[in-house]
């Protein structure tokens, strides 16, 4: 008798947005996978049958790019070359009911905390056992690693706690173990994120951990690299730059958004800090870790801004010289406070803003890297591109930072680590060659 062969389901799971995203996307691969399901990021070999799209809602051009992706794999099911559509992420949790209505032809909708629901729809067991384990979408030697949820803050602007809830840390134990396990899968580098750092460990210890938290990392064997992205300025703790600073395996390196610079602005959008307030936090950042690489973001464009506030954003650049700055555009988002405010300045007019902005930092951003030229880094290699390695330093985040092009005539392992000398320096970028011993 003959016997019909089905052929078995392949997943292929599309991430949008940010590194939090991409982290549940992980976590996701990772439970699929252990429930003998065959999981893959971004397949270019268009072999699957099944997409899970996680989505972002942060922004109007995020919101535009995740709408657009849904309706692109959406016309795929329609020819008949995928059998379903998942959609999970910030958009669904936040716009679900509205996008059930206009997009029907998606098989099931997700928010951002409902894994094993959706684990159902694969007719898949949520693994406890597998806390930390993912399958990483990131090249082997690198991974983030998310320290907590959701986030306490009321800035104005912002639509976050709408879509991933109040802040809840995960214990320090569990972090450690995670990091370990990363570890053993070849990574070097790990990439601390969160809503906001700086806020760990009040809602689980009643008291800010991060702190300890680095120094529990710090003593991992074989982590090499540890860097913190999204600290927040309000009451920071200051502890922090002492373990940063005496730690060698810490990156001198702090991402801390400041969003804008004007006394008004920072009142408007709800910050819980004065310019001058922000003055004295950099100074004394620089103090207690000399060569800290300081990475900010700015938002023009808010309600109410005028050109004298963003003549004191362009100061306030001028003064500090930032290592790195990305701008935003302000977006008008539902829920939020600042919504019940007119969007009463054209998109033209921010995006001018933004430019303006961007053109008193590329200057800074050039002479800081003159500055380098001549000087010998510790430098990771990151990939092999059009015959030319490219890596980082401690001083540069993965995608957002300056990149190193690297000149060798001896074969490099992506992952490694190797001293280059900087001999050319550009806006955003650096050329090195390597230092042989």
């Amino acid at each position: 008798m003959k016997t019909r062969t089905l052929k078995k389901d392949k997943v292929n799971i599309i991430t949008l947005g940010c590194s939090k995203n991409m982290v549940d996307s992980e976590v996701l691969s990772g439970q699929l996978r252990a429930n003998d399901i065959e999981v893959v990021h971004e397949n270019t070999k268009k072999d699957h049958n099944i997409v899970v799209v996680n989505t972002c809602g942060f922004i109007d051009k995020a919101k535009e790019e995740s709408v657009n992706t849904i309706l692109d794999q959406v016309a795929l099911k329609k020819k008949g070359r995928l059998d379903k559509v998942y959609v999970t992420g910030c958009l669904s949790q936040r716009y679900r009911d509205d996008l059930e209505k206009e997009i029907p032809e998606v098989d099931a909708w997700f928010g951002t905390m409902e894994l094993p629901l959706m684990l159902k729809q694969f007719e898949a067991d949520y693994k406890t056992e597998l806390l930390g384990e993912r399958l990483l979408a990131t090249p082997r030697h690198y991974a983030y690693l998310k320290i907590s949820e959701g986030c306490n803050r009321t800035c104005s602007f912002c639509a976050i706690p709408l879509m991933r809830g109040g802040h809840v840390s995960r214990p320090i134990e569990e972090l450690v173990k995670e990091a370990e396990g990363l570890v053993r899968k070849g990574v070097k580098e790990v990439l601390l994120i969160a809503q906001e750092l700086t806020y760990y460990g009040l809602d689980i210890y009643k008291q800010r951990m991060l702190p300890e938290l680095l120094n529990r990392l710090a003593d991992v064997k074989g982590l090499e690299w540890i860097r913190l992205h999204y600290a927040y300025p309000s009451k920071f703790p200051m502890e922090v730059l002492d373990v940063i600073r005496e730690r060698d395996n810490i990156c001198k390196y702090l991402d801390m958004p400041l969003q804008h610079a004007s006394d008004s602005m920072l009142k408007a959008m709800k910050r819980q800090i004065t310019r001058a307030d922000m003055t004295e936090l950099i100074h004394a950042i620089r103090e207690r870790v000399p060569g800290i690489c300081l990475r900010t973001t700015l938002i023009t464009g808010f309600p109410g801004e005028t050109e004298q506030d963003v003549e004191e954003l362009k100061e306030f650049l001028q003064e500090h010289r930032f290592d790195r700055v990305g701008v935003f555009t302000y977006s008008h988002e539902e829920g939020t406070s600042a919504h019940d405010q007119e969007d009463n300045i054209p998109a033209e007019v921010k995006q001018q803003r933004a430019q303006e902005i961007m053109e008193v930092q590329q200057e800074i951003s050039y002479e800081k890297n003159q500055e380098k030229v001549g000087k010998v880094f510790r430098t990771i290699i990151d990939k092999k591109e059009a015959g030319r390695y490219l890596g980082r330093t401690e001083f540069d985040s993965v995608e957002v930072d300056n990149e190193v092009i690297i000149h060798s005539d001896a074969r490099l392992t992506i992952g490694d680590f190797v001293n280059v000398r900087i001999i050319k320096a550009y806006d955003y970028d650096l050329e090195g060659e390597v230092v042989v011993d």
